[in-house]
This record gives C-alpha cells, structure tokens and sequence, in this order.
C-alpha cells in the first residue's frame, strides 16, 4: 500500500530536487557519458524516514537515457556530497537515480485518445 507523502517529505524533496538541479547546471561530473548532458531533475521522492531519496531524471532532448542514468548511479557518492553542502539536514539521504518516464507515459495517452475508437466513446 503506498502512503500519501507527509508535508516533510515534500519539502525535503523539493529541496533536494532545487539543489540537484543547480548542481547538474553548475558542476561537470567528469565521465563522457554525462559530458554535455542536459539533466532535467523531475522530482525527487523520499522514504518516510529521509534516509534515502530516489531522483527521477530526464536528459534534455531525450537520447542515452540509460547511460545518462547508469552515469549518475555511478557517481552517486561525488553528488551526495555536494547535496550536503547545499541542502541543510540532519542526514544527507542516500540517493538513486531513475529515468522519468510520466512524459512518455503521458504521451501515450495522449496518442490512445485519439485514437478513432477512443476518440469516438469520448464524444
């Protein structure tokens, strides 16, 4: 059963996520798999507890997906840390990084419904 996010959790998160967007526009990770990437920061979710966030991702323009996330699982520990420097909190969470998929998801449906049969029940 999946619980409703509590009011820390989404401020923490949107901290988190304002701080991880700075840091992929400021900072060049040195790995050829991130050089040049453009990483949109979708949203970040934490566990109840805050030790651990999972960060969902998307590079610019789409492309390399999964080495651009590969990339940034890889050089998780360098992020974190320049998150603490950053986000003020008891704990930094431990992070994870996912590929967002909401956009595609939504783009499939947007194509479903206009579909001709779909289309046709709608009106």
């Amino acid at each position: 059963m999946n619980k409703r996010p509590t009011q820390r959790q989404l401020r923490v998160g949107e901290a988190l996520r304002k701080a991880l967007a700075d840091i992929f526009l400021r900072i060049e990770i040195a790995d050829p798999d991130l050089s040049g990437a453009a990483i949109t920061v979708a949203e970040v979710r934490t566990s109840p507890d805050l030790k651990n966030a999972t960060i969902y991702v998307l590079p610019l323009g789409g492309g390399n997906e999964d080495l651009v996330v590969a990339a940034l699982e890889r050089h998780k520990k360098f992020v974190r840390g320049e998150l603490a420097r950053r986000v003020s909190l008891r704990h930094t969470p431990e992070l994870s990084f996912e590929l967002d998929v909401t956009f595609s998801q939504s783009d499939a449906v947007n194509a479903l419904l206009r579909t001709p049969a779909v289309a046709r029940d709608i009106e």
